[in-house]
């Protein structure tokens, strides 16, 4: 039933909705209608008391009738109407007046009288006082209906009945939820999901549940009532909700945490209250909360005290509805964050948020699946396949890879070129670690070789150190804000990392700056992105890994994060700043030793960066030797899978504290 009404719908597109604006309009209409047929109708002619006198004394007037002392109407006599003209052309019934006229003063016009018939009675004014209901309704009633009108339509702005983003005062508490079901239909399925298996196979789960309950609870399973995505922003978290969306046969509630955010105390809550009792009106179904550590975030950090928090009413509302006392079963929630930590332990019991699935980023076949999934609508050139550039990009979420292929499409299609090959790839990898080729910028022949030999510094040191990730390429192009060059690497295959692996790492971000003191015998600000890094790592290694041997086994890494104390006195603090200043320190004097070691090929790398401007690993290979370390460490180099193309710091620091990008090094 419900289908064929909708068929009507979309059968009859013009027809029309019946509108209480209709009723006012329709009122107006007939007043204006009759008051001008009214006027339209009058054939009354309008003279003069002069006029009238005249025709008063040639004994022409059969009646008058004075109306409110102000007005004068004047009949004329049957056998004298052929002599008037303008009585002739117009046809007039028996109440309509031939004549009218303005008295003024009402005692001059008795004189009047009295003189016209000083002789003989020749006329008789009747006097009468009338009422005009027509007009006074009409004067008092439009005021009131556009009154009226204007109200209405002002309420239906507000309420959201026109006009669609009004203010919407009375509806403020109604969710704000899009439902997908049978007539809107989402077309992302669980074949467009590529790269996340075991997390497909979760929510697979909570599909089949939906299509076949009784296949579980035959057995006395219960599905859970809760599934929370984790990760990483870009992973996909959103995009396996979608998938589900479009896969489930049951109504999909989709929404965002910030959608319950509101000034107005109470909104959230009433807000929470009213999605879910659409839910269980169409139960079972599904909702989705995207980012919903906008209104989850643990209770009572930063509250006011004595302060009403608008965010913990409505928290604890959603806790209620999903696992209080009057609960209803048939309704399962999904929601998404990137910030896990911050969540209350109440929304992450068993019982509301069972489960809980982790989306990483994607590892090699991962990457792989991913660019199949992308490059299905990308004309590619002969030479490219999603394997050869899976391993140019470790460590990229399934948005950074997403965002490759559209840059390399826009690139070739710039080149006005047929497919998009190897190059627009290359070009487009580039364009996303370092930012946009500045080739207008202009840099001095003094500065583009301290540049050369920094970016030479840093791929020297990483070529001859055991633990440091292999070299993939080397460039002084301008790209991005202030990006004046950059080393490329590729991560090994690691999931722990020791204390020489992190100082191997350490010693090659230095390399930058040592060559520059070593050649120049100054120092300049382009080693700012390094200093950096190697600060954050050493922090880490201290403070976090325990890895120093004065500071002993301890880790201050979850209790630093409260802003307002530290988790130690201050005399650790001292002593943890002295040790990370000594660790900097001595990983800076072996660069400069290294660079030193290798004085020639630092400069012959130096001078064919002055040249090309771009090396690769196999120009390197053929200016200063094979790497002494590829026989063991390169096989797995090439297969990495799950780390950063970074200057290789990421296992030495907390996950949200570095960028995920290359090296870059900012003037």
């Amino acid at each position: 039933m419900t289908e064929k009404n909708n068929n009507n719908k979309k059968e009859n597109p013009n027809k029309l909705n019946f509108n209480s604006y209709w009723i006012y309009g329709l009122i107006i209409f007939m007043i204006l209608s009759i008051n001008l047929f009214n006027v339209m109708n009058n054939n009354t002619e309008v003279i003069t008391p002069v006029k009238f006198e005249q025709m008063a004394k040639k004994g022409e007037i059969s009646k008058v009738e004075v109306i409110n002392k102000s007005v004068a109407h004047v009949w004329i006599k049957e056998d004298r109407q052929k002599s008037h003209k303008h009585i002739a052309e117009n046809t007039f019934n028996f109440e309509q007046p031939h004549y009218s006229f303005e008295l003024g003063d009402i005692g001059s016009f008795d004189d009047k009288v009295k003189e016209i018939n000083s002789d003989q009675i020749l006329i008789d004014p009747i006097y009468q006082t009338r009422t005009n209901w027509t007009g006074q309704i009409f004067s008092w009633l439009l005021p009131l209906l556009l009154l009226i009108g204007l109200w209405v339509f002002f309420m239906r702005r507000m309420t959201g009945g026109q006009g669609g983003p009004g203010g919407q005062i009375f509806s403020i508490g109604k969710s704000k939820a899009t439902l997908f079901d049978k007539d809107a239909k989402v077309n992302v399925t669980f074949k467009d999901v590529a790269g996340l298996e075991e997390a497909k196979e979760e929510v697979m789960e909570v599909v089949d549940f939906l299509k076949n309950p009784k296949k579980y609870t035959a057995l006395g399973g219960k599905i859970p009532k809760g599934v929370l995505l984790v990760g990483p922003p870009g992973t996909g978290k959103t995009l396996l909700a979608k998938a589900v969306a479009g896969e489930a046969d049951v109504p999909f509630f989709s929404m965002s945490g910030s959608d319950f955010v509101e000034m107005f105390v109470g909104v959230g809550a009433s807000r929470v209250r009213d999605v879910f009792k659409q839910a269980r009106e169409k139960a079972p179904c599904i909702i989705f909360i995207d980012e919903i550590d906008a209104i989850g975030r643990a209770r009572g950090k930063g509250a006011v005290q004595g302060g009403n928090d608008e965010r913990e009413n409505t928290l604890n509302q959603l806790l209620v509805e999903m696992d209080g006392f009057a609960s209803d079963k048939g309704v399962i929630i999904m929601a998404a964050t990137n910030r896990p930590d911050v969540l209350d332990n109440a929304l992450l019991r068993p019982g509301r948020f069972d489960r809980q699935i982790g989306i990483d980023r994607p590892d090699l076949k991962g990457r792989r699946e991913i660019f199949d999934v992308h490059l299905r609508n990308i004309k590619i050139a002969p030479g490219v396949n999603a394997e050869v550039l899976a391993e140019m990009t470790p460590g990229f979420a399934g948005a950074d890879i997403a965002n490759i292929c559209n840059e390399a499409a826009l690139v070739a299609a710039r080149n006005d070129k047929k497919a998009v090959d190897l190059d627009d790839f290359n070009y487009a990898l580039d364009r996303v670690i370092g930012g946009l080729e500045k080739k207008n910028k202009i840099i001095s022949p003094k500065e583009k070789e301290i540049i050369a030999y920094h970016e030479a510094g840093h791929a020297v040191c990483g070529w001859f150190l055991e633990h440091a990730s292999p070299l993939v390429k080397v460039t002084i192009v301008p790209r991005g804000i202030g990006t004046l060059g950059y080393a490329q690497y590729l991560p090994k295959e690691e999931y722990i990392t020791r204390t020489e692996a992190l100082k191997d790492r350490m010693c090659m971000t230095l390399g930058g700056r040592a060559a520059e003191k070593i050649v120049f015998d100054k120092i300049s600000t382009g080693a700012q992105s390094d200093l950096d890094q190697v600060t954050k790592m050493a922090y880490s290694m201290i403070a976090i890994y325990g890895m120093n041997d004065k500071v002993g086994n301890v880790s201050f890494h979850a209790m630093s994060q409260d802003q307002f104390s530290k988790p130690y006195s201050d005399d650790t603090a001292t002593l943890i700043d002295n040790e990370v200043r000594n660790l900097i320190e001595e990983q800076y004097l072996r660069s400069q030793n290294l660079l030193k070691k290798y004085r020639n090929e630092l400069n012959t790398l130096a001078n064919q960066l002055l040249e090309k401007e771009v090396i690769l690993k196999s120009d390197l290979e053929l200016l200063i030797g094979k790497r002494p370390w590829d026989d063991e460490e390169v096989i797995a180099a090439e297969s990495a899978t799950d780390s950063d193309i970074s200057t290789p710091s990421s296992d030495a620091r907390p996950v949200e504290d570095q960028p995920d990008s290359a090296s870059l090094d900012k003037e």
